[in-house]
């Protein structure tokens, strides 16, 4: 085996940020190390993120122990972290969640909603998510779902918001929630959730961004005032409405209707998806998006490969700057500040500025020539090679799979 230290950028970057829920397991209790003059030094007072002075004043530890990157203060960032589990075995009552689910997944919306109806379930209630067909989604239990509860069929397919109103209905019939929370979104959570009000008689809440002491707050009036009033049992939530679930595990039990939902006569008919050219979508708005910067040498083949994997193209400041991308496709603190749930960085080495702009994204997937550029740090997955060889690839393996897929359709 190789003696050489390999350096976990994830893990350090985790064992810096202390507002990250595994900071704290992913400290080191190092009372040995030596110094950069080859000394040996001792720290008595060792405790997490510092150690007491003598005047009793804490003090920082720039040993590297609390970095991980002293000697023998190697970690990974598979280290498997046991967040306290939150049970509830037999619940006063339910706090039911539909969330958007978008792209199959639970979006940083839905989260938020979640952690809401944390809040307002407590310890002797649960938080009952309510999710229509197949997901794709893994991680409800760290996400503060205690009872999942999935309801499938070719009724609940496509575009069909009275058919998923008479399954809300039946899921209310059973199991009587205290609260019903719904995303106040574009994505399906907002319409859904305001002909539920109109199919129980009762007036939502809507644009909800904060519930305090009995009372909610919503936004009104183009988002310039505030409305205040008791908190009613429909609720519909902005984003941001709460902190997510971060510091617990939840058992996300499923469970079952234990009676069939009725088929309601559709009067709308769903025609399928439209094909949207992904050059179209706002930077905002963009679930996948591939950017060029400073190592792409073969723009055309840029263009060609985003094409080819359908996604929204962006650019360093450093490739606007040059004139390869036009301004409003800049990423970054001074362009544009992107949510994609995969954010490609091809060439791009990761100026502050960038990385500023794609902190909110899911994964970051770099390929770049250098192994040490910050890019590479931040990236859920690194790609170290040429680019255009890269995209290449990347072309040839979408044409090899569609070609497969059209084979196996025939």
């Amino acid at each position: 085996m190789s003696d050489i230290i390999r350096r976990d950028p994830r893990a350090e970057w985790i064992a810096r940020n202390r507002l990250h829920p595994l900071h704290a397991a992913m400290q080191t209790q190092q009372t040995r190390w030596m110094g950069p003059n080859g000394l040996i030094r001792k720290n008595p007072h060792a405790i997490a993120a510092g150690f007491i002075g003598p005047a009793g004043l804490k003090r920082i530890d720039r040993s590297g122990a609390q970095q991980g990157t002293g000697v023998g203060g190697r970690r990974t960032a598979a280290a498997e972290v046991q967040l306290p589990l939150h049970q509830v075995p037999a619940p006063a009552f339910y706090i039911a969640v539909v969330p958007d689910m978008v792209g199959g997944r639970l979006s940083s919306h839905d989260r938020d909603l979640l952690g809401l109806a944390h809040g307002l379930a407590g310890s002797d209630g649960a938080v009952l998510a309510v999710v229509f067909g197949e997901h794709k989604e893994s991680n409800f239990s760290t996400a503060g779902v205690d009872r999942l509860l999935v309801l499938e069929g070719e009724e609940f397919e496509g575009y069909a918001p009275e058919q998923l109103v008479q399954g809300l209905r039946a899921v209310d019939n059973q199991f009587a929630p205290r609260h019903w929370l719904l995303p106040d979104s574009r994505s399906g959570g907002g319409e859904l959730g305001r002909r539920l009000g109109a199919s129980l008689g009762e007036r939502p809440a809507t644009r909800v961004w904060q519930i305090k002491d009995g009372q909610c707050i919503g936004r009104a009036g183009a988002g310039q005032q505030d409305l205040q009033r008791a908190v009613p049992r429909l609720i519909l939530g902005a984003a941001e409405c709460a902190e997510p679930v971060s510091e617990t595990r939840h058992e996300a039990l499923p469970v079952e209707l234990s009676t069939s939902v009725a088929r309601s006569l559709s009067r709308i008919e769903d025609l399928g998806s439209v094909a949207v050219d992904p050059a179209t979508i706002a930077m905002a708005e963009a679930e996948f998006i591939v950017s060029g910067g400073n190592g792409v040498k073969d723009w055309d083949l840029y263009h060609k490969a985003t094409a080819a994997l359908g996604a929204t193209e962006g650019a360093s400041r450093v490739a606007v700057d040059d004139g390869f991308m036009p301004r409003n496709r800049q990423v970054g603190a001074t362009g544009t500040w992107v949510t994609a749930r995969v954010y490609v960085a091809v060439g791009i080495s990761g100026a502050i500025q960038h990385l500023q702009g794609i902190g909110a994204c899911d994964k970051v997937v770099a390929i770049n020539m250098d192994p040490g550029c910050d890019m590479i740090k931040r990236a859920d997955l690194s790609v170290i090679g040429d680019s255009s060889a890269i995209l290449q690839a990347l072309i040839e393996a979408v044409d090899n799979f569609r070609s497969g897929g059209q084979r196996d359709a025939a």
